[in-house]
């Protein structure tokens, strides 16, 4: 870890003191710098220092889900970390590559990567929302809003509209399943189809048990 990471580091733990947004901790910082560097590893010239830069800051502004500025969220994390590299002297377009990946990785935001950092970095985050840690983070996040794990009638929403405020459930057809279509590596798409796939069999196995099929009673 250079100097700069560790600097940085310690200001998102400064940011983040008192948060208790589980979606979005440490360990999710970290996990996202590894999907980064299995990335990297397929790439050339990637400014690393300035992707890992982006890694730690691109939720450095995390208001919760249903707050009024939650779309605002990322391209305000690019501020405070612009104006943090700027403070200690970095160029304007190292500083420019690391803003604009952390404003495109944002899902709602609905902005087109631009560079290889900015494609890596969309990739990264987003194979967190799928998997056995995107359901993890899925129900903590849901839970936190208050909603119900399921729709106790109709799990599947066959008979109404899909509510992913409502059940956590739902999330998977209303967002995550769809992910798969938007990443932007080879390796990210693999991974996040398999992902994907692995998230379809869970909710398989949880209709078996909601329903008494899986019973052994």
């Amino acid at each position: 870890m250079t100097e700069l990471v560790a600097a940085a580091m310690a200001e998102l733990a400064r940011l983040w003191a008192g948060q208790t947004d589980a979606a979005h901790d440490i360990g999710h910082v970290r996990r996202v710098w590894a999907h980064c560097k299995a990335f990297m590893a397929e790439e050339t010239g990637v400014d690393a220092e300035a992707l890992h830069i982006a890694v730690i800051f691109h939720d450095a502004v995390n208001p919760p889900k249903d707050a009024p500025n939650r779309a605002c969220a990322a391209r305000l994390s690019a501020g405070v970390a612009g104006d943090w590299l700027a403070a200690r002297g970095w160029p304007a377009d190292r500083i420019a590559s690391v803003t604009h990946a952390i404003e495109a990785h944002s899902f709602s935001a609905a902005i087109a990567p631009r560079t290889t950092l900015a494609r890596i970095l969309q990739d990264a985050d987003r194979l967190e929302a799928l998997g056995a840690i995107g359901l993890a983070r899925m129900f903590a996040v849901s839970g936190a809003m208050g909603a119900a794990l399921f729709h106790p009638d109709d799990p599947l929403a066959l008979h109404r509209p899909l509510d992913d405020r409502a059940y956590g459930l739902d999330h998977l057809e209303v967002k995550l399943f769809a992910i798969v279509q938007t990443m932007q590596t080879p390796l990210g798409r693999a991974m996040a189809e398999e992902r994907a796939e692995w998230m379809s069999s869970f909710r398989t196995r949880l209709l078996r048990e909601i329903d008494g099929s899986g019973s052994q009673f």
